[in-house]
């Protein structure tokens, strides 16, 4: 058994994550939110630290080897966030929020499984540690522990817990079998986004609401504003595997196209090949050269790889990104104004400001 990677320290401030502070929070009022935010940000990591921890020794090891590489917390601290609507980040909010990056750091396991993915947050990824069969093992270990954390809280913390589950999983078998039956690509990508990434941004929404005793009216518009800005991140993603910056992304360039995931460039490039003889060249090459080659290293790759991100079909998914994050403004519309509002507003501006 290889050691675990060095534990990364990572600030638990919600300004140093999202650069939140100087943007919007300026009031009295905005600054006794980001320190809220901030003092369950504390708890969440606490609870984190211990919640990952297993008397087996092997166990102990795989389950903390991402959590010590780090992460933003983005979805704490939406819960967090969203609880301010209600009695802020009371213990049940700290709960569920744990619970919700447990399962959220048990999907990676999963995903790098299935991508074939040769690097998570900058280091290798578990499989290529220690093994398919233990990295799946591991992720299995960390959803049983997320669901012993929500079980805590009542039959309303489990119910949500195992339909965001169900959601996740069946994302990723509809992303593994593809569009079937003549149905739409694009469509059919979209609502994988919406099950593997949006459904857990929603339900960490969704969860700050409900365990804050927040005002039940305000669940159905996190709820919507969650699922918006989970495709609009996850298509952010798409433009930032493309990256010639591995050192930054903790990725090579390519990743997901290398793993044969045909994301939204890809996509939009194949309709663009039906009557663009460019394009249908372009399409032939990342086949052939990319998601035939089982993710070989090769010059033909990168260039192909190059050259999807120079096209302009990956400004389109660009601007589709940010379409999404105006619509899960919008979702918006029924919370009251104030620094909480603000601050969602400010949450989704950042989502697509990372690929800048």
């Amino acid at each position: 058994m290889k050691p675990s990677a060095p534990v990364i320290r990572r600030s638990p401030s919600v300004t140093s994550q999202l650069g939140l502070r100087d943007r919007i929070f300026s009031t009295a009022a905005d600054r006794g939110l980001a320190a809220g935010i901030d003092a369950g940000l504390v708890q969440v990591e606490s609870g984190l630290l211990a919640e990952v921890t297993f008397a087996d020794d092997i166990a102990n090891v795989t389950s903390r080897y991402l959590l010590n590489a780090g992460g933003k917390r983005v979805r704490p601290m939406l819960a967090l966030l969203t609880a301010h609507l209600g009695g802020g980040s009371v213990p049940d909010v700290v709960t569920a929020a744990t619970a919700i990056e447990i399962t959220h750091l048990a999907s990676l396991y999963h995903d790098d499984v299935m991508d074939d993915a040769d690097k998570r947050r900058g280091i290798p990824s578990a499989q290529t540690v220690w093994g398919n069969s233990v990295a799946i093992l591991t992720g299995d270990l960390l959803f049983a522990r997320a669901s012993q954390l929500m079980a805590r809280l009542g039959e309303r913390a489990i119910r949500l817990q195992a339909d965001t589950f169900e959601r996740l999983v069946l994302g990723q078998l509809h992303e593994t079998v593809g569009a079937q039956g003549g149905a739409d690509p694009v469509q059919h990508y979209i609502q994988v986004l919406a099950d593997k990434t949006g459904s857990l941004i929603a339900a960490a929404a969704q969860a700050g609401v409900v365990f804050s005793g927040a005002p039940g009216e305000l669940e159905r518009p996190v709820v919507m504003f969650g699922e918006r800005i989970g495709v609009a991140f996850q298509l952010i993603d798409d433009v930032i595997d493309l990256s010639p910056q591995p050192e930054s992304t903790g990725k090579v360039p390519g990743t997901d196209l290398r793993a044969g995931v045909a994301t939204l460039p890809l996509l939009r490039l194949r309709e663009r090949a039906q009557t663009d003889a460019g394009a249908a060249s372009l399409v032939n090459r990342l086949e052939e050269d990319v998601m035939s080659s089982g993710g070989a290293p090769s010059a033909a790759a990168d260039a192909a790889i190059a050259a999807l991100r120079e096209h302009e079909v990956t400004a389109e998914t660009l601007a589709e990104a940010h379409g999404w994050a105006r619509d899960a403004v919008e979702a918006l519309s029924p919370l009251p104004a104030g620094s909480v509002k603000k601050a969602l507003t400010r949450f989704a501006e950042t989502i697509v400001e990372r690929s800048s």
